[in-house]
């Protein structure tokens, strides 16, 4: 344990001085087997930390590219992790498990401390946490009292105001209230609708209770709401040859807009050694996704998806020591999610022209490859010659024309799914230096999926003089579900160096994220059965029948297996120059199986889905320093990560070509991520001013492959931030800095082939921006 000496210069642990409840852990963070990082409140303000994203990049190995919306939340972590679907990484928000990836991108404000742990955390966070977990935590109004309030303004009209009072009831009761607006008018503008393609308006508020009952029963509630509306998915033409990202030029209508709500109560009982936690809660969520799904100003299709979820959690945790030997918990988890999407499909004028156009083509061949047979049987009549008798007599008959052709796609999806997880894990001490870590769970999981939808296809043909209206349709309506089970075990061996808090460790444990089924792709299926369908609507009306081995390929084709994985890790936690100094290093070797990964939809290329590809690995090494010196005047840190991310076995079929993505880097993990940040802090004697602090920050990423075949990627590039901030005893004057240097990035590439030919798309990545921010504290 480390000793406060204010004589000298002396990194603290985090979770020594900033006390949270940890309802699981026994010990200090960088005393157990595992990487971890750690922020502060005020790490994250000199930072500038608004989001996980912006975290993200002050974390080895962990990447959250900012793009698309606030819906996007693609976290990865040592090479693990997901851009739809079931998530790879873990958030808890002051104990609650946040149960959808569409709630994980939030503002986050009123700050205590965060938390990123990196590798699986299966054994006492359950599935989902395959590749790490991110813990958030706001400040205890029974240990912080006192009104905060923050004003910001910058470039791009940024402005950002917050406000919390933390107001002590009695001695051991305490309640806190907080409200926040955030916005900016964006980057980017769309060139086809002249309106900003990036801008944004978020609010929300959120109130904390905390009850000491007695000495041993504490009460602690939390309610987080948050309201947003935002232009979404800015993507542009990527030129491959230069990097460089055109405009969105999309015609239609691409947003986001999402209220969220997540409500917890946590208790907590001590008696002597034993410490029993019970965590609560219940989670809303509704929201809408507007996207022209062809990233064009052409007006093909476009897509309108709302989400309503409601959620509930419950875990109990018994903590405790069977002697000062061995430490314990164990405990029992179970959640219950209902999902409703609603995701009908819009097909537009440019896309009902084409398959209009293709309609006619494939009935003007069909009629012409049967007549010709026909003049074939005249003696002497060649092939070519009968082809153009046919083509002649249809031409005189008045030829065929599709016309008016109007199709529409809506679909219902519910989506519920149960969890239930038992755990247990026991820290040993063998001796006085080497401490054993053992854990074990049993996680259950069950998904259910309900989809109600159709395709109706409308159009008017005119066939050698004979005009008629048309209709196709399919409907697919269909209830499944599919359960997956798994035991999560753990296995770390920690020995202390020395009494300072130095240590190695060597850690040996299993991750998993849950299969379940794509509702992403149900169009690219109607479609597609439209199509083979399309000379039957020639005759009569046509709808399309579906059997029970119909049924069983959909189903088959829409599901989807777990992804589990087994990490193999060694680390060290070093304390040196009497504390002055903090360093830690991890090498580590992840097998996953099963790989998920999220691909573009079948035959038109509508959407995305996810499938099992095979098996990969992820190797590589993490580090991070940081440490004080003069007199504390002096702070810095930085972190490095290389991460070797490739598929071990992988196959790809298509038109009946095969490709094989052995040894290809996993796209959209970074094989470099760097950061750094220097602060030089100047003691002021002022009426009203006591210090200054100037400081600088980067951090940067790279490569990083878009796709499997590695055909086109982002450089390493570099972002360069700055702040300087004059303190007084209740203001705080910060002016900062972001991208210094105009860097041009891209955060997130695709390829579509929704126009018929591959298109390759993009969103840069935010240019200079620079503002100031006033904190007062009364």
């Amino acid at each position: 344990m480390y000793v406060n000496n204010a004589d000298s210069s002396r990194i603290h642990d985090l979770d020594e001085i900033i006390v949270v409840s940890q309802p699981k852990e026994s010990t200090l963070l960088r005393y157990q087997p595992m990487a971890s990082s750690m922020f502060s409140s005020t790490e994250t303000e000199k930072l500038g930390i608004r989001d996980i994203s912006e975290l993200s990049n002050y974390v080895p190995g962990f990447q959250m590219p900012s793009y698309g919306s606030r819906l996007t939340s693609s976290f990865y972590i040592r090479g693990i992790g997901s851009r739809i679907n079931n998530p790879a990484i873990g958030v808890y928000l002051d104990g609650m498990p946040l149960l959808t990836k569409s709630a994980f991108n939030q503002h986050i404000y009123q700050i205590d401390r965060i938390d990123v742990l990196r590798g699986p955390q299966g054994t006492l966070y359950g599935m989902n946490t395959e590749g790490g977990l991110v813990r958030i935590y706001s400040k205890n109004p029974l240990a912080y009292d006192g009104t905060d309030v923050k004003i910001g303004i910058g470039s791009r009209l940024y402005r950002n105001f917050e406000i919390t009072n933390y107001l002590k009831l009695s001695d051991n009761s305490a309640i806190s209230f907080s409200g926040f607006y955030n916005g900016n008018n964006g980057f980017i503008r769309n060139q086809t609708t002249g309106k900003r393609a990036d801008d944004i308006n978020e609010a929300g508020g959120k109130i904390r209770i905390v009850n000491q009952y007695s000495p041993r029963l504490t009460y602690d509630f939390i309610a987080d709401y948050q309201y947003v509306n935002q232009a979404g998915f800015p993507y542009g033409e990527l030129d491959l040859q230069n990097g460089h990202t055109a405009s969105p030029t999309m015609n239609r209508d691409c947003s986001y807009l999402r209220n969220i709500l997540n409500s917890a109560l946590n208790i907590r009982y001590t008696s002597g050694d034993i410490t029993f936690n019970s965590t609560t809660s219940y989670q809303f969520l509704s929201d809408r996704m507007n996207m022209d799904q062809d990233y064009t100003a052409a007006d093909l299709m476009h897509l309108s998806q709302k989400q309503l979820q409601n959620g509930i959690t419950q875990e109990f945790a018994l903590k405790g020591r069977i002697n000062k030997n061995w430490k314990y918990t164990t405990g029992l988890f179970g959640t219950y999610q209902w999902l409703r999407t609603e995701a009908p499909v819009y097909f537009d004028k440019d896309f009902t022209t084409m398959m209009a156009s293709n309609i006619q083509s494939a009935i003007y061949n069909a009629i012409t490859e049967s007549m010709s047979g026909k003049f074939m049987s005249i003696p002497g009549m060649t092939e070519e010659r009968a082809k153009e008798m046919a083509q002649a007599t249809i031409n005189k008959a008045g030829g065929i024309e599709v016309s008016d052709l109007s199709m529409s796609v809506p679909g219902m999806f519910h989506t519920p799914q149960f969890n239930l997880g038992v755990f247990h894990e026991s820290q040993i001490d063998l001796n006085k230096c080497l401490t054993m870590t053992i854990g074990l769970r049993y996680d259950y999981s069950l998904v259910k999926v309900k989809y109600e939808t159709s395709a109706i296809m409308a159009m008017n043909a005119s066939v050698m003089g004979i005009t008629a209206s048309r209709r196709l349709s399919s409907m697919l309506n269909n209830t499944k579900s599919i359960s997956f089970n798994q035991v999560l075990p753990k296995l770390g061996f920690t020995w202390r160096i020395n009494d300072n808090g130095s240590n190695i460790y060597a850690l040996v444990n299993k991750g998993y994220r849950s299969g379940g089924y794509n509702i992403q792709m149900f169009s690219d299926i109607l479609q597609t059965e439209l199509m083979a369908n399309s000379k039957e609507a020639m005759k009569s009306d046509y709808d399309i029948q579906h059997t029970d081995e119909d049924y069983a390929k959909i189903n088959n084709t829409i599901s989807y297996k777990p992804e589990f994985s087994w990490n193999y890790e060694l680390g060290s936690h070093i304390n040196l120059f009497d504390g002055s100094l903090q360093t830690d290093i991890s090498v580590y070797y992840m097998k996953i199986r099963n790989q998920q990964l999220s691909v573009m939809a079948g035959t038109y290329g509508f959407g995305r889905m996810m499938i099992n590809a095979g098996r990969s690995h992820s190797c590589g090494i993490e580090a991070s320093m940081r440490g004080k010196a003069i007199d504390n005047r002096l702070s810095w840190s930085a972190t490095y990560s290389f991460t070797n991310s490739r598929f071990d076995n992988y196959k790809e079929e298509s038109n009946g070509i095969t490709t094989d993505y052995k040894g290809k880097h996993i796209p959209y993990i970074p094989l470099h991520t760097m950061s750094g940040m220097v602060d030089w802090t100047m003691p002021i004697k002022g009426h009203w001013a006591k210090s200054v602090t100037i400081g600088v920050n980067a951090n940067a990423q790279g490569k990083t492959y878009w796709d499997e075949g590695n055909t086109y990627s982002q450089k390493l590039y570099c972002i360069l931030g700055c702040h300087a901030d004059i303190m007084s005893d209740f203001l705080k004057i910060s002016i900062w800095g972001r991208n210094l240097t105009s860097t041009n990035y891209n955060t997130f590439a695709l390829k579509s082939s929704a126009t018929g030919k591959p298109l390759y798309l993009s969103q840069r990545g935010a240019p200079f921006q620079c503002g100031i921010d006033l904190s007062f504290h009364i």
